[in-house]
């Protein structure tokens, strides 16, 4: 089987996921829609012969986790194709893969429509910044930009730990140190203790995730540096619960009162599909001003949205205006407003099945 060719052909066709499962042809998705590569359905041994070249390819990457825990993720690069994030699971008792396609060089900002708001936090030089959103909403990519930002204007250490490395960063006006969790340290726990040893001023964790990776990227931000991390949540008022919510009752409050302190800014983000079969990202950014640090530090996170839609002098931006402004625009249907709105009733109020606009 050559896998190679095969990723050649489908990132020519431009996408941005490879499917490997059992049962059906190969598959990838290009914009929001999932083609078939051919109408060959792979078997169980043909997704495990694609799996364990996939593995050779990884310098030659040892299989066991996959075959005990049944998951593993990892990447890899193909010489003048692509690189690859590779999430390997079994299904079914057979092997199968996910693979997501992500370019050598790094993304442009203005092509991917990253608003300034965002690129401008490049110049914040403590606290936390969080980039939420679903698996696949791009989050990776934006906070990609945001450290290439970085690198391009600061003299300074960064330091990214990551499960698995994605984006591989050159060293420009900054040192860049790129640490990926189970082959260069043991957990983001042990790299967050060794890192804040090794004169950081910037801290990329690839996602926060459980009481003590938060707790000391809690502290990292306390010391001064700048931490990046991000967290699979849609907007800012289910990011601040939940990171609240990490920590044991009687910890909750001193959690708000710190999280009150350091957070800097939530910027969450989805890719919606449009009309033409592509997808458009929409933005929800959250700026801490002193109003919602009070509203943090108190638990009256149900008053934050209301405070973002009335922040936009502040550079905040309300994701579901930002969703109604591209359906005025023809740019996405209806049903996708209101699939993708964080208040489905209040958008339901100017759009509704018919693909009709009411206001």
């Amino acid at each position: 089987m050559d896998v190679k060719t095969i990723l050649k052909e489908v990132v020519g066709k431009g996408a941005s996921d490879v499917f490997v499962v059992a049962g059906r042809p190969m598959s990838f998705k290009a914009g929001s829609q999932i083609e078939s590569l051919s109408d060959e359905v792979f078997l169980p041994g043909q997704t495990a012969e694609f799996l364990t070249e996939i593995y050779r390819m990884a310098q030659d990457r040892d299989m066991g986790r996959l075959m005990d825990v049944g998951d593993d993720d990892f990447s890899f690069a193909v010489p003048e194709v692509s690189r690859f994030r590779v999430s390997a699971y079994k299904q079914r008792g057979s092997l199968a893969a996910v693979i997501r396609v992500v370019a050598f060089a790094l993304p442009d900002p203005a092509k991917l429509n990253i608003p300034d708001q965002i690129l401008g936090l490049s110049e914040k030089r403590h606290g936390l910044l969080l980039f939420t959103g679903a698996d696949g909403s791009g989050k990776t990519t934006s906070v990609a930009c945001l450290i290439d930002r970085i690198n391009s204007t600061r003299n300074g250490h960064i330091i990214t730990l990551e499960n698995p490395i994605e984006y591989l960063h050159r060293h420009k006006m900054s040192l860049i140190s790129q640490r990926e969790i189970s082959i260069d340290t043991e957990s983001y726990a042990d790299a967050m203790r060794s890192a804040l040893r090794q004169s950081p001023n910037v801290i990329l964790i690839g996602e926060l995730n459980g009481e003590e990776t938060i707790s000391m990227a809690l502290t990292a931000a306390e010391t001064g540096h700048l931490v990046i991390s991000t967290m699979p949540t849609v907007g800012a008022t289910s990011t601040v619960d939940r990171l609240v919510d990490a920590f044991p009752a009687g910890q909750r409050e001193q959690t708000r009162m710190r999280l009150s302190m350091v957070l800097q800014s939530v910027i969450s983000q989805q890719l919606v599909p449009t009309v033409d079969g592509s997808v458009v990202p929409a933005f929800q950014v959250m700026h801490c001003n002193n109003v919602i640090r009070g509203v943090i530090r108190d638990g009256r996170t149900d008053q934050i949205n209301a405070l973002i839609n009335s922040g936009s002098g502040e550079g905040m931006i309300d994701m579901d205006a930002s969703i109604l402004n591209m359906f005025k625009d023809g740019v996405i249907t209806a049903q996708e407003a209101l699939a993708h709105a964080l208040e489905p009733e209040n958008m339901a109020r100017h759009v509704n099945t018919r693909d009709k606009m009411y206001f």
